[in-house]
């Protein structure tokens, strides 16, 4: 990645020079058909980019952004340059600027085999090509030549010639077609990063919405592979959804013209907000039967794009810093859009036990930040797409919704919008609009909330008289920064029916390290004081001791399905924090996850318990809790009412905690039609789940996987298979997978993936020893040598976790002390392995102390 960054200086000052009145850009793509492939270097593809834009001195000099393998030829105002002298891979060069000027620059770029820029995927099913381009945060330059900052806004026309037989998608609508040349309507202004081409022979299905005089034309699209399985009209039924709900308390029409939705295959992200042209990972098509938990994360993503289309590309960000503007505001609206307007009405529910624990993990790594955050340059950009800019951002949001009220939370994003369409705003921006509508000092709240970092813990302390009346219940905050919480206080008592059900309830504003909630005094014992009932706020909660004595007894009987959510994370934040031994949330989970409805928190509880055995409880006692797991699973999985969206959960968390030779006989089984559950359908993609722990622990072999991929020869199945193959518990499978990740880059972005995931399982902690050391030899190559997604994934998915011991954290120590110098963006992703296993190590002592 030398010479590939760009820092927040460098963009300011070319903003404050530059203003972009428009880009031409034309692609040549079809050379993405060519059977042969180049004799040498990658193959690539013909842009043409003119780029018209005026400098504010002239004389002046700035630079272009590309990154291509060649360039051939380079004109600034009718005057040729020299390409070896101004192109350096990454960058032009342009001195002596007009006051207006016309840039075009006919390049040579590569198409991606990583997920980034314009990404070729050949479908081993039917030999099909498909190409579409990911860009965010900054791989746009990988396609076209630009200015690649998101504060240099400009409309943008795209033509394409594409292969015969082919559709072709951007932003823009088509305007014609002609001899294999697509030409599409000239944009809004919008940003580099949220441009797009998509092309194909896609399957692809339409539909329209309407409401008073507006229409936008819909469609869904995907791999003529998946078509048998796309249920496009879910689709289309939870955008329609989304589309009245927002402007509904929006007030602002839909900008972008038409609204196309792609699922494409290998892709990064969960989706992508490209204006009138969304992009998603195509795991979203269900190819067997999957959980309504399932589908609300579907509709959860569609909400969340849908929102990015004000929040994001009507308004974007000056530059990263206030990424927050856009994705924190979006993660809040899927939720708040799916319980307001979807069949997913318990959608707070997730977002409690779910999205909220990604964002407690992020903001205790050493790398937490605020959520408005530092963003020196292009590589902090790439990292800060975490769990702070995203859920805990949300989780802020909710709470200032509660903080200055519902309608004049949507009456200041109404405003937002008008004063600042097309253009790019900061904190400031939004806080101005957000204290003129509230009355309220946004100013303190923002230095609390938004500027500085880490998660607050909320803990009752309740005395009683001898009637056992309250006489005071206060909550007490803990944190480096003591913040203004806007909570409701839930008391809960054991009914005769054995039923856990609140009777009392409080909203109080704490503040500071003690706050009284008055309105409580009086009120009869509780069996259950639950702080930030309805999760109002952002914090962890602790219980008082008759409330965990409560709840290992009783979680099951709570009614209430957010209030359980709650406490199943409280409990799970205990259990990382090295305050719960492992052991006792692995029975917790064993006693009363049978017992939960909502199957989403459900997966997130497996999720949990399998984490548990494997990172945090004691070695000598490991085995045993991996035993005890796969045994509850199975007799859980056997309650199950048969055909059940449970009993398809029991079954993959059964085959993921599978421990004992039984246990793979079963699943074995299960495979073959030997053994049968009730009303257990073994579709492809459980067949998949269920070879994975037999693969693991040898029970399959190479055979057995290659006659798999045979009866499933799609993209889907090979995924699966290099996955099961690398999962094999032996030396010369694990030095092939990892040669194939780190000694080449042959492997598209999913398969490295999947061969990383298959490498590193939790039942071959001696075979992964070996790659201890060799990780810290490699990885600032990797970083240097390998694109930046690639790098990610190589240096986190094979840090040397499971080894889960001191001496991997003495010598990830050695390596930061050796390496002061390296990538901050890879000294970040060092520094997080580490803490989470310096943090395992803490939760095992406290196992192991329970033991």
């Amino acid at each position: 990645m030398p010479g590939e960054n760009l820092s927040r200086d460098e963009a300011r000052e070319r903003a404050e020079l530059l203003s972009v009145d428009g880009y031409e850009v034309v692609l040549d793509i079809t050379s993405a058909v060519d059977e042969a492939e180049p004799a040498e270097g990658p193959r690539t593809f013909r842009s043409v980019t003119t780029i018209r834009f005026r400098a504010a001195a002239t004389g002046s000099s700035t630079f272009a952004d590309l990154i291509a393998p060649s360039v051939n030829a380079v004109t600034l105002n009718g005057r040729a340059l020299d390409v070896a002298s101004v192109f350096d891979g990454a960058r032009i060069a342009l001195d002596g600027l007009a006051a207006e000027n016309v840039l075009v620059v006919d390049a040579n770029c590569a198409y991606s085999r990583t997920g980034e820029g314009l990404h070729r995927f050949v479908d081993p099913e039917d030999g099909e090509v498909y190409l579409y381009t990911q860009y965010e945060p900054a791989d746009a330059r990988r396609v076209y030549a630009n200015f690649e900052q998101p504060d240099l806004k400009a409309p943008y026309r795209f033509e394409v010639a594409a292969p015969e037989g082919w559709q072709v998608w951007s932003n823009g609508a088509e305007e014609s077609r002609e001899g294999g040349v697509w030409r599409f309507a000239e944009t809004r202004p919008i940003s580099t990063y949220i441009t797009c081409v998509v092309a194909g022979p896609y399957h692809y299905v339409t539909d329209t919405y309407t409401r008073g005089d507006l229409t936008v034309p819909l469609g869904a699209m995907c791999r003529k592979g998946l078509a048998k399985h796309f249920d496009a009209d879910d689709v289309f039924l939870v955008t329609k959804q989304g589309f009245d709900l927002f402007h509904e308390i929006f007030d602002y029409p839909y900008p972008f013209g038409k609204y196309d939705q792609a699922f494409v295959p290998e892709y990064n992200l969960g989706a992508m907000e490209n204006p009138g042209m969304v992009t998603f990972r195509e795991e979203y098509i269900f190819r067997g039967k999957v959980t309504q938990a399932s589908y609300e994360r579907r509709a959860n993503v569609i909400l969340h794009e849908m929102a990015h289309m004000w929040f994001g590309d009507l308004v974007t960000m000056k530059w990263w810093d206030d990424l927050w503007l856009k994705e924190s505001f979006a993660d809040f609206m899927g939720s708040f859009g799916l319980v307001e307007a979807t069949r997913f009405d318990q959608a707070w529910v997730t977002f409690a036990n779910n999205r909220k624990a990604w964002a407690y993990r992020a903001d205790q790594l050493p790398s937490t930040h605020p959520i408005t955050a530092d963003i020196r340059d292009l590589e902090d950009a790439k990292l800060n797409f975490d769990g702070i800019t995203y859920a805990k951002g949300a989780a802020v949001l909710k709470q200032l919704v509660a903080y200055v009220g519902r309608e004049a939370f949507l009456e200041g994003a109404r405003r937002y919008f008008k004063a600042n369409a097309y253009g790019n705003t900061t904190l400031d921006d939004l806080l101005s609009v957000l204290a003129e509508v509230s009355g309220r000092d946004m100013a303190e709240w923002s230095r609390a909330w938004l500027q500085t970092a880490g998660v607050n813990a909320l803990a009752p302390v309740v005395t009683y008289d001898a009637g056992g009346r309250v006489t005071e219940l206060a909550v007490v905050q803990e944190g480096e920064e003591l913040r203004p919480h806007r909570v409701a206080v839930g008391l809960y008592r054991l009914e005769s029916d054995g039923s856990l059900v609140r009777y009392a309830r409080a909203d109080a504003d704490v503040s500071g390290a003690r706050t009284v909630v008055a309105e409580l005094v009086g009120a009869e014992r509780p069996d259950l004081v639950l702080v930030n009932d309805e999760d109002l706020t952002y914090c962890k909660i602790r219980f008082d001791e008759g409330s965990l004595a409560t709840l290992r007894a009783h979680l099951g009987d709570l009614t209430d399905p957010l209030a359980r959510a709650l406490s199943w994370s409280a409990l799970w934040n205990l259990t990382r924090d090295g305050l719960m031994p492992a052991r006792d949330f692995v029975q917790l989970v064993l006693a009363h996850a049978g017992r939960e409805t909502d199957v989403g928190v459900l997966q997130q509880l497996h999720a949990q318990a399998l984490t548990s055995v494997t990172h945090y409880a004691a070695p000598d006692w490991r085995e045993q809790g991996g035993r005890e797991l796969a045994a509850g699973a199975l007799h859980e999985l056997r309650l199950a009412a048969p055909g059940s969206e449970h009993q398809l959960t029991w079954a993959r968390f059964f085959a993921a905690s599978a421990a004992t030779e039984g246990d793979f006989q079963l699943l074995l089984g299960l495979l073959e039609g030997s053994a049968r559950i009730d009303g257990l359908d073994v579709d492809q993609e459980l067949r998949w789940d269920f070879l994975l722990p037999l693969a693991a622990h040898g029970a399959v072999d190479e055979a057995v996987l290659t006659a798999e991929l045979a009866r499933d020869d799609t993209a889907s199945g090979k995924r699966h298979q290099v996955r099961c193959l690398a999962a094999r518990p032996s030396e010369a499978v694990k030095d092939q997978a990892w040669a194939a990740v780190v000694e080449s880059d042959a492997l598209s972005n999913a398969l490295v993936e999947a061969t990383i995931a298959g490498m590193q399982q939790s039942s071959q902690r001696g075979l992964l020893a070996a790659y201890a050391g060799r990780y810290f030899e490699v990885i600032e190559r990797v970083w240097a040598d390998r694109s930046i997604q690639i790098a990610m994934d190589v240096v986190k998915g094979l840090y040397p976790s499971l080894q889960g011991d001191s001496a991997t954290l003495d010598a990830t120590d050695a390596w930061l002390a050796a390496h002061a110098d390296a990538a901050p963006a890879l000294r970040r992703l060092v520094l997080e392995s580490r803490d989470d296993l310096a943090r395992a190590l803490r939760a095992q002592a406290c196992d192991a102390a329970a033991g």
